[in-house]
């Protein structure tokens, strides 16, 4: 076999292995994960009953939902959490409505003794969302709710 002929070969393996491994990277790249449908309320504690917070999103990836993470703080603390910081606080119960995209709910109990702990006025919940394929999407204040007397 000529020198050329093995050359020409591996010329013609290399584009057609390049053509391919771009088509494979183009095939996997995906987009990060988006929510909709986003509500957030806050019920107060009555009589001997439990109050609640609530908060519902949709979440939609190609790939599937793999969680959501959810925190709540009030706005007069100026938190403001970051990506990082999310990853380890509460998850909320995410349950899938079709192939890419699931309805995540996070419920929290508050009693009257909790509820008088809370700082009042506006609160933010911040919300981070991880696709099946590691893709996240952050979002710093996803919904706000009031706290009152």
């Amino acid at each position: 076999m000529s020198k050329r002929i093995l050359i020409s070969s591996l010329v013609g393996f290399a584009v057609v292995g390049g053509v391919a491994a771009g088509g494979f990277a183009m095939a996997s790249s995906s987009s990060e994960p988006a929510l909709s449908g986003t509500s957030a309320r806050y019920v107060a504690p009555t009589g001997s009953g439990a109050g609640s917070l609530t908060f519902t999103t949709d979440v939609s990836d190609d790939s599937g939902v793999r969680g959501l993470k959810v925190i709540a703080w009030p706005a007069s603390s100026k938190l403001d959490p970051t990506e990082a910081e999310l990853r380890s606080v509460d998850s909320a119960d995410c349950r899938s409505t079709s192939d890419g995209t699931s309805r995540c709910t996070y419920t929290l109990k508050v009693t009257k003794k909790e509820e008088a702990g809370l700082d009042r006025g506006t609160w933010h919940i911040s919300a981070l969302a991880t696709a099946e394929d590691g893709g996240t999407t952050f979002v710093p204040r996803a919904a706000a709710f009031d706290v009152t007397r």
